[in-house]
């Protein structure tokens, strides 16, 4: 299971870089996008939500790193008003990119 980074810069100017086990996070947030902090937390928990239950499924067990990327991005995101703006920088693995003829 092919697993990646993503990294944010917080309303006060702070960088985070959050793991996921899973590519999904791609299907939740964009890089170069601002999100209000709530819509983020919420985006990213639903992403690392189902990264944690594909662990599950194919491992049998939920991913405690995945977990704890969401509780990193909770104690975060309690420094910073629900409407304060966070930017995704950078997605790491990026997908890759189909080229159309």
């Amino acid at each position: 299971m092919p697993e990646m980074t993503f990294t944010v810069r917080w309303p006060d100017g702070d960088v985070e870089h959050c793991y996921s086990p899973s590519l999904v996070v791609h299907d939740h947030l964009q890089v170069g996008h601002r999100y209000t902090v709530q819509d983020f937390v919420d985006r990213s928990t639903a992403a690392l939500t189902i990264a944690s239950e594909r662990v599950r499924v194919r491992y049998g067990f939920a991913c405690t790193s995945s977990a704890a990327t969401q509780e990193q991005i909770r104690r975060s995101a309690a420094a910073h008003a629900p409407t304060d703006v966070v930017e995704v920088l950078r997605m790491h693995p990026p997908l890759p990119v189909e080229v159309t003829r």
